[in-house]
């Protein structure tokens, strides 16, 4: 039982070392205004979450939170083909997160966040994103604190951690 445990820890840290450049390969290969939604999905797999925009069309969700540094955005027309592909999780992104916002308008900038805390004490629910640091030997974390009576934003912060 004991080995069993030890291959599926082995296999997962494997994935989680491959993965981030699985998704540079497979990425590459997204071409917008050519690439269509079923090729997507073949290459990706399902979303995360589907978000419905304005023009018709929908966009994409896939996050390699909480261990991965990246939330993936791919946006598609009304007639399915991807008009855009962005990573989220960068300081532009990061920046637009605003006193008010509601925690649909902050995951349909950032994507699901790595963890949700709720602090009753202090009357906030933080979500948590593990985000590129700078320098990269630092893991990074961008959290929004939301109001546990108005769900709204109050503020935004950022934690380091040395890795190891």
């Amino acid at each position: 039982m004991k080995s069993t445990n030890w291959i599926s820890a082995a296999l997962t840290a494997i994935a989680v070392a491959i993965l981030p450049g699985c998704d540079t390969a497979v990425l590459q290969q997204i071409k917008p205004g050519v690439t269509t939604a079923t090729e997507v999905r073949a290459k990706m797999g399902d979303p995360g979450f589907e978000f419905r925009n304005e023009n018709g069309g929908v966009t994409w969700e896939y996050t390699r939170q909480p261990a991965g540094i990246h939330c993936y955005m791919i946006s598609f027309d009304r007639n399915q083909i991807v008009s855009s592909v962005e990573q989220v999780l960068n300081a532009k992104n990061l920046a637009r997160v605003r006193e008010g916002m509601n925690g649909d308008e902050v995951r349909r900038l950032l994507g699901a966040p790595a963890s949700k805390v709720v602090f009753d004490n202090l009357g906030e629910d933080i979500w948590e994103w593990h985000v590129e640091g700078t320098p990269p030997m630092e893991e990074t974390y961008f959290m929004v604190h939301f109001d546990l009576g108005s769900g709204k934003v109050k503020r935004t912060s950022q934690r380091v951690a040395m890795k190891g």
